[in-house]
């Protein structure tokens, strides 16, 4: 049973790490689709900061921060997994893109652009870059390609052995190889966008006044270059 004073430390660390759940949550929102409401990723977010005050030790070695931080995004992304944001026929939308892509880059030798892959879908280039936009929950990888209901799951062509957990699989060398040269591979613009996201942490917002476009524009380059990245691990 907790203390008064336990209690009191439990609502002091609380209040004090609040600010970091919600940068949390406003830059994992730059990854969900426009369904998700902000107030529901910060209270799930609260969850695990929550979780990361009973379970903290400072024995750990790390920095109750750090710690949280793990927490948070942890709780964050259990609560997506279980609220599945993307329906599955978005999810067989975004695989039609992906077949394109990888049909085009075929045929041209080349990354293709966003009008030869509207094209090849045969649709207009602005319903093309709608579903772009819409597009803001699907990841590089996500856990729907561990079942393949056509039974081409590309997760196991990249586990080195058999015995392997799958999740440990993605973080694998050939993988990361993989993913390495993809990103090299794409095209300038599409490439600083993924380097001012995933490595300078800016969300789309502060990376459209950083490129002088606007945040939809952002949020469509990242599209492209995740359904471009996804194409050719799928495809190797």
């Amino acid at each position: 049973m907790y203390s008064a004073t336990a209690t009191r430390d439990t609502k002091q660390y609380l209040t004090q790490y609040a600010p970091l759940v919600k940068r949390i949550a406003h830059h994992m929102m730059a990854k969900l689709p426009a369904s998700v409401e902000i107030d529901d990723v910060i209270q799930t977010g609260m969850l695990g900061l929550l979780d990361a005050v009973n379970r903290y030790e400072e024995s750990h070695g790390a920095q109750f921060e750090t710690y949280a931080a793990q927490r948070i995004r942890g709780s964050i992304l259990d609560g997506l997994r279980q609220a599945d944001w993307l329906p599955r026929s978005f999810r067989r939308d975004l695989r039609r893109i992906e077949a394109a892509i990888a049909k085009l880059e075929q045929r041209l030798g080349r990354a293709p652009t966003e009008a030869e892959v509207a094209a090849e879908m045969e649709m207009p280039l602005a319903e093309y870059q709608k579903m772009l936009q819409e597009a803001r929950g699907y990841q590089l990888i996500s856990f729907e390609d561990f079942n393949h209901e056509e039974g081409d799951d590309y997760l196991d062509r990249h586990i080195e052995s058999k015995s392997t957990d799958p999740l440990e699989a993605l973080l694998g060398r050939k993988l990361r190889e993989r993913l390495v040269k993809g990103i090299e591979s794409l095209p300038e613009r599409e490439k600083l966008v993924m380097g001012l996201y995933y490595e300078e942490e800016l969300n789309f917002r502060e990376i459209g006044e950083t490129l002088g476009v606007s945040e939809s524009r952002v949020c469509q380059l990242h599209g492209q270059a995740i359904a471009r990245l996804r194409s050719q691990i799928r495809n190797t």
